[in-house]
């Protein structure tokens, strides 16, 4: 049998705990899935999953061939790349990026990255969700926020200001707020799924100020809460790199300028799988980005790398919560 294929496919299986989900992703019929696995075991003598009606799960000896199947299959996939992967980066490079980054920021520099690369192919995933890059084959994902540990790399590109605004129309109807606490007795635009309310915090010198904000518009997408404040519905806290255009074209304005939002800024990150052999194509894109994107005070950061959450690639975003 191809034992390769054959360890590929109990990883597949572990992973997702399903033989039915690992036939859907491959394209292949379950039994095909399950007479794969059940070769392995008899060719190896031993029982490798606990099968109920209800769960699956590996026995001893599945959960010691499984730790030895990553190892194997990552050296074997590092190893073909390292050996093809001999000139100019090319190939697919799939990307994920939040909405508003992907428009405000990546479509700007993607014409100088792809005439410097003509080898390489651009998709680009917009979506204001997070992504599990291992399970959706995302080369590189875009994230901002705080980062959880797990397998996967970081590196960060930059930090996004956050301020709260509003469009002119709507400040001069309402009124300019001067003092924090004022936001109370204005319509705020809160990132939720539903009808609540989230705390902004501010400084005042060493103090810091915390303020219910509420309204009557909640979405769970930075392209949604941009609209509705350039709609005059009302004022949003979110990171400047949202709302690039909407800021220098003076749709939207900033106010309480004295009173920094707490946190200041959001670090912009760019993820990808764990590998100690990055592709070409993938390296070079980063490291693109980075050139490009990072600031100044990143720039003398010597924490630029770290590790995130789990194949979900969980991210936490203080904007957001």
């Amino acid at each position: 049998m191809d034992n390769i294929l054959a360890l590929r496919t109990l990883v597949r299986v572990a992973d997702l705990g399903s033989f039915s989900e690992v036939a859907r992703q491959m394209a292949v019929a379950p039994s095909s899935v399950s007479r794969q696995v059940k070769d392995l075991e008899n060719e190896l003598g031993v029982q490798l999953f606990k099968r109920t009606t209800r769960k699956l799960s590996l026995t001893e000896a599945g959960q010691l061939l499984y730790e030895r199947a990553e190892r194997i299959l990552l050296d074997l996939d590092e190893t073909r790349l390292a050996v093809t992967e001999g000139g100019a980066p090319s190939g697919t490079l799939k990307v994920t990026a939040p909405t508003a980054i992907a428009r405000e920021l990546l479509i700007s520099v993607l014409p100088e990255f792809l005439q410097t690369y003509p080898g390489v192919q651009m998709v680009m995933l917009a979506n204001d969700y997070v992504l599990d890059i291992v399970e959706a084959g995302v080369d590189v994902a875009i994230r901002v926020g705080r980062l959880s540990d797990s397998s996967l790399k970081a590196r960060k590109l930059g930090d996004s200001k956050r301020v709260i605004c509003a469009s002119p129309e709507y400040l001069k109807k309402h009124g300019i707020p001067k003092h924090p606490k004022d936001l109370e007795n204005h319509n705020c635009l809160t990132f939720r799924d539903q009808p609540g309310f989230n705390i902004w915090q501010f400084k005042d010198g060493k103090e810091t100020i915390k303020v219910k904000a509420t309204g009557n518009f909640f979405a769970r997408g930075s392209d949604a809460m941009t609209a509705a404040a350039l709609a005059g519905l009302g004022l949003i806290s979110m990171p400047d790199w949202n709302m690039g255009v909407e800021l220098k074209n003076k749709q939207l304005k900033v106010v309480l300028a004295d009173y920094p939002v707490s946190p200041p800024t959001s670090p912009v990150w760019a993820i990808h799988a764990h590998q100690r052999h990055v592709p070409a194509k993938v390296r070079v894109f980063i490291d693109f980005l980075v050139g490009k994107l990072a600031h100044e005070n990143s720039r003398n950061s010597r924490c630029d790398r770290y590790v995130v959450s789990g194949g979900s690639c969980f991210l936490s975003c203080p904007v957001f919560e």
